[in-house]
Order: structure tokens, then sequence, then C-alpha cells
């Protein structure tokens, strides 16, 4: 059996990286926060990468092996068995080809609804690229809420314009994996009402036990839509780009209007890695998913321990963790301190000042972030029992200095 990736580098070694997850902080900082595992990469892309390194092997992509690896993964592990390379395209990311594919759909300040609290980066993409966001935010249980999807539906067809609904799959921060019957039912609403799906589904092969993967695109209903997804987060190939945009059979001539240079910012390494990943990674995939499931349980136990007021909505896929930490009475405001990310506050700047552990804040995800936190757990059980200790001494140390503190949450 394949060892534990999350077992395999040490702290000291982990510092040596120049990554965004290991240079945006001070040493001293525990980073549990942007979507970098700490593994190694897993051998058999490793051994592509040289292959390709040793042969000079790094020019302009060609040819259809990341296409053809997805499908067969997608038919392995998904059941999936009409994924057909013709109706694909490399991008260079998972985000810039939703930004392109919602090209194809929509026009500058057409509507795009989203689900809060989402990526992030969904709002700053789709802003940017001049359409409107409209949110359709989840339930209390950080699953889908039909009502409000029809709802958002409703309004954004109500204006002028086309609409788009950019699908998150599985669902980043709240880990929740959707069903088959929630998925058909997003179809219906998007047909009754005009609406293209675009699926971001780069979180799609971490999935944890008690939960199954649905592709977007093999649900009744869903054949004029798009599936995004990559190698990335799986095998934490992250910076080395590649990725392909899979388009439904009533798509396909849409997907063939994506102009031939948006190809070209995919890396030649990139797609070498990232279809290595998904033809032969899979034993190393279930190793992973071991050492998550076994994260994932000692988190629950972490956080029952140190951070009793805090809330773990229990990720069913991805390796993030979404924390309700509404009862600590933190405000978004509340922290004076030496935080280096412009984008942080609340709680999870808070835990950067007080305890030296860097997490996700969970206001830039949105409605409902505010008062939350998103933790990668993707480490070790050393690394993630330290933080959480530190999480919890820091809140203990701030309790005996001031008894008002935790201080009661404003409702």
């Amino acid at each position: 059996m394949t060892r534990n990736p999350l077992e395999e580098l040490a702290l000291d070694e982990l510092r040596m990286r120049t990554s965004m997850k290991w240079r945006a902080h001070p040493q001293d900082v525990l980073p549990l926060w942007v979507a970098e595992m700490d593994v190694a990469l897993p051998p058999t892309v490793a051994k592509a990468l040289r292959k390709a390194i040793d042969l000079g092997d790094t020019g302009y992509p060609c040819g259809t092996a990341l296409a053809e690896a997805v499908a067969e993964f997608a038919s392995r592990h998904w059941q999936w068995h009409d994924l057909e390379v013709g109706r694909t395209a490399i991008v260079p990311d998972v985000m810039l080809g939703v930004v392109e594919t919602l090209r194809l759909v929509t026009d500058r300040g057409d509507a795009v609804v989203v689900n809060p609290p989402v990526y992030a980066p969904f709002y700053a993409f789709v802003s940017h690229d001049g359409r409107r966001v409209i949110d359709a935010p989840l339930g209390a249980d950080g699953r889908l809420d039909l009502a409000a999807l029809e709802a958002a539906f409703a309004r954004a067809r109500a204006s002028a314009g086309k609409v788009a609904y950019l699908l998150c799959n599985p669902h980043n921060p709240t880990g929740c994996v959707h069903t088959a019957d929630e998925l058909t039912a997003v179809a219906e609403l998007a047909g009754r009402f005009g609406v293209r799906v675009v699926s971001d589904e780069i979180h799609a092969p971490v999935i944890l036990p008690g939960a199954r993967f649905v592709p977007y695109l093999t649900v009744p209903g869903s054949a004029d839509a798009f599936a995004l997804t990559s190698a990335s987060k799986a095998w934490n190939l992250s910076g080395i780009k590649a990725a392909l945009a899979i388009a439904g059979p009533a798509a396909a001539a849409d997907l063939h209007r994506m102009p031939e240079e948006v190809g070209h910012g995919a890396s030649h390494l990139g797609v070498i890695a990232h279809a290595e990943a998904f033809r032969t990674g899979g034993e190393w995939l279930d190793a992973l998913l071991r050492g998550l499931d076994d994260n994932r349980t000692l988190l629950g136990q972490l956080v029952a321990e140190h951070l009793p007021a805090v809330k773990l909505l229990r990720p069913q896929g991805t390796y993030l963790a979404w924390l309700d930490c509404r009862e600590l009475g933190i405000g978004e405001e509340a922290s004076e301190g030496i935080a280096v990310v412009a984008d942080l506050s609340g709680p999870a700047r808070w835990f950067l000042d007080h305890a030296r552990v860097a997490l996700s804040s969970g206001h830039v995800f949105g409605p409902g972030g505010p008062g939350h936190v998103r933790l990668n757990f993707a480490t070790s059980k050393a690394i993630l029992a330290e933080a959480l200790s530190r999480m919890g001494h820091a809140l203990n140390d701030a309790l005996s200095r001031n008894p008002r503190f935790p201080r009661p949450p404003v409702r």
C-alpha cells in the first residue's frame, strides 16, 4: 500500500518552498490557508516531468493526451463513459477557462449566478470581465438552496441579456458534494429559465469516503452546459498550468468558438503532468484520500478539544474545512496586528496575529462568509495538531487576560 503522501515531508522541508503558501507569511506562521497541499509530487508525475526535461521537451503543447486521460479517469471513477475528446479544449487553468467559457455564452453586462459563500475568485474573475454577479446563497447546511437558486434565476432573467450559472462542484469552501438529485434539479431550473451552466469541477477527484462525485454533464438536461477540470488540486499541480474545458453535446459548437490562442496559455509541461496524473496517479490519489479522511476525523477531534465554541461543517470533498467562528464574537475589524494579507480580517486575522496560524478569511467568500474561516487540512497530522493547539491556547490566553473574551456575538 502506498504511504500516506501527507506524512512524507517535514516542516523544515516544507519551509524551503517558495510558493505562495510558504512565502506570504513569516516563517513562524503555520500556513493552512491557500489550496496547496503539503505533499511531494506523485512519483509517476515526477518521472514524466524529468523525462521531458531531460529530452528538452519544453516547447508548445500539442495533441489530445490530457483530454484522453481525463476521459479514461472519468470512465473508471465516475462511470462517465461518453466524455468525447472532440468536445474538449485545453485552457490555461480552470478559472481562466471559466472566463473564456462565460464569454461564449454571455456578453458584458450580463448576469452570472453564484452560490455564496463560494470560492472568492468567482466574484473577482466574473466582475473583472464585465459581468454582473447575482447571489443565490447556500442553505444553512452549506448545501444548494434550490428555492434561492430559482429566485436568483428569475431575478437574472428579468433583466435584459443572457444568464449563466457558475456552479462549484464540489463546493468550495463548504466541502459539499452535490448529489445526482440536486444536480438534476439544477439542470431542470436552468432549462426552465434558459440559463447556461458552467461547472467548476477542479476538486472532483478529491471526494472523501461517504460521498460520490457526480459530473454535472452526466445529469439529465445538462447537454448545453460546460465543465472545467484539471489535476491541479488532487495532485498538487497548481503551479504547472493546464486544464480542460468540456462541452455537453448541445454546447460543442459554442466551445469550438473559443479562440485558438486560449489553448496556448497552457504549459506543455503542465499538459504532460496533468495527463500523467489522471492516467497513472490513481494509486497515489487513493493513498492521499485515505490520509485526508484520517485528517478530517482528527480535525473534528481537535476542534472539539481546542475550539469548543467553533462549529465545523464536516466536508464531504476537497481538503478544505469551513469553520463557523461567530460564537467567538471576533468582529471583522476587531484585530489590529501584523497580518500581511490585505484581504484578511475577523477571526482569520485574529488567529494569525495571536496564534501564528494562517487561515482563509471567510468574508472573501461573499455573503454568509463573515465570521468564518476556511482551513486547509492537507498537511501532516503533526502540523494540523500544532495549529489547532496554537489556536486553542491563544483563545485561552485571551480569556485569562480578559474574562469578557470571547465576547458574545452580535446577532
